[in-house]
């Protein structure tokens, strides 16, 4: 018989259990599968004997992560801990230099340090595999790296934070404000320890920095991610979008353009008849386009035991199959650091402003917009019952750029009573 694949599997959190338990539950299979038997000896975590319902006494323990990387008996270091930092980062680096292969779900890992471990893997002949990293249980990763290996990508971008999705879906279902649907949202566990993670588009940001540079072949580079969380979406904002026929969305966008490399995650309005815009609770979407698929939908749950765990499993099987490939889908050695660009294709924008009630205020607006080329299609004022005048403008196409220039001079003028929001109308 083939010699079995051992793991050793660091992080025994929802992720790490929920792979203990497929290949518990389903050994013979991935046997079958696999050409050969995949196995565990041995795993690691902060407390050894928490009651995480599935017997982990066939495995060994170690108390260090980087002790476990380094063992002789393990030929897989599964690095399930999490964070960009410390244990994380150490046992991977000790794992490669033991001349281990790694699987990860470490998004914020790989898009602060992603190009320096790869370079030191491929270095070594070793691989890094990280579906589990984007997407949840949505093998976006292998789509780009493998299965559009024909396409050049001209742009990528989706839904990739439950989170917001369901916080944002659900102030539009059930009718409630911002803070009350996070606060549910952080009772049923969906956030992060820091929840800005999640709300302020953090996470998501590493996960489309991971993308950008498979897609375009290029150095991950997540300092040069524009990043606008959901915190000031409102119920007006979502009631205002609904009545035009969009839905709001934490979007991610990333394309190479003529000026270098763009990434920005961002709320937008998208049509609410769109697949996007079709979107409901925690579930992630891809949106992946190129020179010869034109465009192809991946839609899929974002997180959660199952779906992650699947992801770290596909991994798994690759390598015990004895398939390789560098880490980013080109060799590390030759990916580009990309000039970083912002996003100056005109769009239309939604505009919230809060205004003095008073004459004349209006019209100042307005010749402000003007005069920074930014043109009106819509305005309307909301009924309101203090000296605050809630004010909606949607622009006709224009620039980010344009239209901040218009705000700042705004922001001079002693007309406003409350920060604007501007949210781009994205064509998908």
């Amino acid at each position: 018989m083939t010699d079995p694949l051992r793991l050793g599997i660091a992080g025994l959190g929802t992720v790490g259990v929920g792979t203990v338990k497929i290949i518990r539950q389903k050994a013979n299979l991935l046997a079958a599968r696999a050409g050969r038997p995949i196995q565990i000896t041995a795993v690691s975590a902060r407390t050894k004997d928490k009651d995480r319902g599935v017997n982990l006494s066939d495995y060994a323990w170690e108390n260090d992560p980087v002790a476990l990387a380094q063992r002789d008996d393990v030929d897989v270091f599964v690095e399930l801990m999490g964070g960009s930092e410390g244990a994380a980062k150490d046992a991977t680096e000790a794992a490669i230099n033991a001349g281990k292969d790694v699987v990860t779900a470490n998004k914020a890992l790989l898009a602060h340090h992603g190009h320096e471990l790869a370079l030191s893997a491929e270095a070594a002949g070793r691989v890094i595999r990280f579906e589990a990293a984007v997407a949840g249980g949505i093998p976006v990763i292998k789509a780009l790296s493998e299965g559009l290996a024909g396409n050049d990508i001209t742009r990528v971008m989706g839904v990739m934070n439950g989170t917001c999705n369901y916080i944002l879906t659900r102030m539009q279902s059930a009718g409630l404000p911002y803070a009350e649907v996070f606060e549910e949202a952080n009772q049923l566990g969906y956030l992060e320890a820091d929840p800005t993670l999640d709300v302020g588009g953090i996470d998501a940001g590493h996960k489309l920095s991971l993308l950008a540079a498979i897609a375009f072949g290029t150095q991950v580079n997540f300092d040069a991610v524009e990043l606008e969380g959901i915190e000031k979406i409102t119920i007006q904002d979502i009631h205002h979008a609904a009545d035009m026929g969009y839905r709001i969305k934490l979007l991610g966008v990333c394309q190479m353009t003529g000026r270098g490399l763009e990434q920005r995650m961002s709320p937008c309005l998208v049509p609410d008849n769109s697949p996007l815009g079709q979107l409901e609770g925690g579930t992630n979407m891809c949106v992946l386009e190129g020179d010869n698929v034109e465009q192809i939908v991946l839609r899929g749950p974002g997180a959660g035991m199952g779906p992650t765990a699947s992801a770290v499993m596909g991994d798994v099987m690759d390598i015990a199959r004895g398939f390789r490939m560098p880490v980013f889908g080109r060799p590390a050695a030759e990916l580009e650091c990309a000039k970083p660009a912002r996003a100056v294709m005109p769009a239309p924008y939604y505009l919230r402003l809060g205004l003095e009630d008073k004459p004349g205020t209006l019209a100042k607006v307005a010749a402000v917009l003007g005069e920074a080329g930014v043109s009106i299609d819509r305005m309307r004022q909301y009924q309101h019952d203090d000296s605050t005048a809630p004010v909606l403008i949607v622009t006709h196409k224009t620039t980010r750029a344009a239209l901040d220039s218009a705000l700042e001079t705004m922001s001079r003028l002693d007309v406003m009573t409350a920060e604007p929001v501007a949210l781009r109308i994205e064509s998908v």
